[in-house]
């Protein structure tokens, strides 16, 4: 007789961090374990979601959870052992929430696992649009693209024929970031780390121009020969030397986007900015901002740029790697540029 689903019970693979680390990650930071079984039903008296994971994302927030912190930040820390958690793809296999329904793809929290229950389901979205790729809900439909959107649309408030800079631009954000500009009719440079990347952002994206942040000794010329007549929009992805650099290139009431620091994530002590005197002496305006405030925003975002992939005017890059094994290798390669456009995880298919 086949086994009832209230009875099945299956192993569950999972990454967990070992140890809470300062620096830079390292593959042995992280580990895939299988640690006991997962009950194929949820628990009577609860309004939790049972999950098989099909995709997880990689994102450079998650750094900064690999550190014990004595103040709290806006997201918590890992907690060695147990499972990492993250955005991810998954298909719902069994609910008692009254908005998930058995078989409903979502997308939100989930963890580095095959399966996951989901008790915390306010920010669990049940995905709109399937006649698109799943993986775009762990970037250019999930948080990164939203992420972008509020950025450049909510904080910069651009303005055509505006001068954009975006750092890290191959990146699941500024790749995004920098398509939205171009459809706004604005003038648009990005900054990666690699020739191959920066042939990305002019072949593949539309970029007026892009360059090897690598290959500059001197970034304040390299800003300048660019935008000889200043910059409006800053999509701020790295802080450090490259924040520096940009305040004196700015233009008269431009406006900083702050959404990530990268260059500062594994710093034990943070490098300092000089420039600050520019943000009086240009009147900027500069914003950080955290994308779960904007959350009644999704709707809005979603239908323009459902729209646009449609009919071919925003493109995307995936960087997938296969198998949860590959999970660790994935995430810490985020720290070293060594993936090109969007990290992604392929736990299954379906």
């Amino acid at each position: 007789m086949a086994e009832k689903r209230e009875e099945a019970a299956v192993e569950n693979k999972k990454v967990v961090l070992k140890h809470y680390i300062t620096g830079f990650p390292k593959e042995s930071d992280v580990e895939l374990v299988t640690t006991g079984t997962v009950r194929l039903k949820v628990p009577e008296g609860t309004t939790a979601v049972l999950v098989k994971n099909l995709y997880l994302s990689c994102d450079p927030y998650m750094r900064s959870r690999m550190t014990k912190h004595d103040e709290p930040s806006y997201v918590p820390d890992f907690i060695p052992g147990e499972a990492i958690t993250g955005y991810g793809v998954a298909k719902v296999l069994n609910s008692n929430h009254p908005n998930f329904n058995e078989g409903d793809y979502v997308w939100g929290i989930t963890g580095w696992e095959e399966y996951s229950l989901i008790s915390s389901t306010e920010r669990l979205i049940k995905i709109k649009y399937t006649d698109v790729p799943l993986s775009y809900y762990t970037g250019l439909l999930g948080m990164p693209g939203f992420t972008a959107y509020i950025g450049f649309f909510e904080i910069c408030k651009p303005k055509k024929g505006e001068y954009v800079f975006i750092s890290a631009a191959s990146g699941a954000v500024g790749q995004l970031v920098g398509q939205f500009a171009k459809l706004m009719g604005c003038y648009v440079v990005g900054s990666a780390g690699s020739d191959e990347k920066v042939n990305l952002l002019k072949d593949k994206f539309g970029f007026d121009d892009a360059f090897n942040y690598k290959q500059e000794s001197d970034l304040n010329a390299a800003l300048k020969r660019r935008f000889p007549e200043g910059i409006d929009i800053y999509f701020e992805n790295v802080g450090g030397a490259m924040l520096d650099a940009v305040l004196p290139n700015m233009r008269i009431h431009g406006r900083i986007a702050a959404c990530g620091m990268i260059s500062q994530y594994n710093l034990e002590k943070p490098e300092g900015v000089r420039n600050l005197i520019f943000l009086i002496i240009k009147r900027i305006r500069f914003e950080g901002f955290i994308v779960f405030d904007h959350h009644d925003k999704y709707p809005e975002f979603l239908e323009f740029t459902v729209a646009h992939i449609k009919d071919g005017t925003i493109a995307y890059v995936e960087d997938v790697v296969e198998g949860l094994e590959n999970a660790p290798s994935a995430l810490v390669g985020l720290f070293f540029g060594r993936n090109v456009g969007k990290q992604l995880v392929v736990v299954a298919n379906d």
